[in-house]
């Protein structure tokens, strides 16, 4: 026995080396079958939409290609209306009121449907107030509307197409239009362009019986309206507007005024006050219909 290895320490070894080798085994095994379903899953996970090749072949893999695509296409829209959004949140804010300046009201009303940082932007008091000084007025900067200018400028358009139907009923001569459009109340008072004053409601609707069977009668057939510099100022349920009135374009303006009331969710005239501008000693014609 002198010399050689004791027979218990060799089986030993041989032992403990079948040991480690079976376990790296073991470990190399299950290091692929890990990597195997990490690779599925990520397969699976790398596009939400929904792949179902079905026949294999080329096919199959053009349509899992264009699935892909459609995916790709819609992360870049994302990410495009993502950026859309920052820029516009990044602009100086005088820059985005000029921007939004140029467009009308309808566009403006649009613009604030599209998405929440449009619709900040479209919402702007700033970008409304510039919109009204250009299509309206800059007389009245100063002032601080309660309910802010898109309220404020959504109002002064509605008055102003009141104001155009008033002139529309008189081009018709219509009487029904007419009574309908004033409001039903002792204090209301009409002054035409020949100074006549009427006073209550019945007398104020006698007196455009009365135009409207003179322009009629030949006296001012044909005659048309052009409605230049109009002003209007609106409160909550009072509005008042001033314009020039052109009749007869080769005679002297109307200077007129028209005070509106808000009842029962709609405007009615109160007052209407038209009075000739003299033009060199001439005192025109006195038309009741100025």
């Amino acid at each position: 026995m002198d010399g050689t290895c004791p027979f218990s320490l060799r089986s030993f070894l041989i032992v403990a080396l079948a040991t480690a080798l079976c376990c790296l085994c073991a470990l190399w095994a299950f290091g692929g079958v890990f990597r195997k379903a990490e690779a599925i899953k990520n397969k699976k996970s790398s596009c939400k939409c929904v792949c179902s090749c079905g026949g294999g072949g080329d096919s199959g893999t053009a349509r899992a290609n264009g699935e892909m695509a459609m995916c790709g296409e819609k992360r870049t829209a994302t990410a495009e209306r993502q950026v859309g959004g920052s820029m516009m949140e990044q602009l100086v804010p005088e820059i985005t009121t000029h921007a939004l300046s140029y467009l009308d009201y309808t566009s403006l009303c649009r613009l604030s449907m599209t998405n929440s940082a449009m619709r900040r932007a479209a919402n702007d008091d700033g970008a409304w107030k510039a919109l009204y000084h250009k299509d309206f007025t800059v007389e009245q900067d100063s002032i601080t509307p309660v309910n802010g200018w898109k309220s404020y400028y959504a109002a002064t358009k509605a008055i102003i197409n009141v104001n155009a139907e008033f002139y529309n009923i008189i081009r018709e001569g219509s009487l029904p239009a007419m009574s309908r459009f004033w409001l039903n109340a002792d204090y209301v008072q009409c002054i035409h362009g020949s100074g006549e004053l009427f006073m209550g409601y019945t007398a104020v609707i006698d007196s455009w019986a009365l135009a409207f069977n003179w322009a009629q009668g030949g006296g001012g057939q044909g005659v048309t309206f052009q409605i230049r510099n109009v002003r209007a100022r609106v409160l909550s349920d009072m509005a008042w507007i001033t314009m020039k009135a052109y009749v007869d374009l080769d005679s002297g303006p109307f200077h007129v005024t028209n005070i509106y009331e808000f009842h029962n969710k709609r405007w009615y005239m109160v007052h209407h006050h038209s009075s000739v501008m003299l033009m060199d000693g001439d005192p025109g014609p006195h038309n009741l219909l100025g």
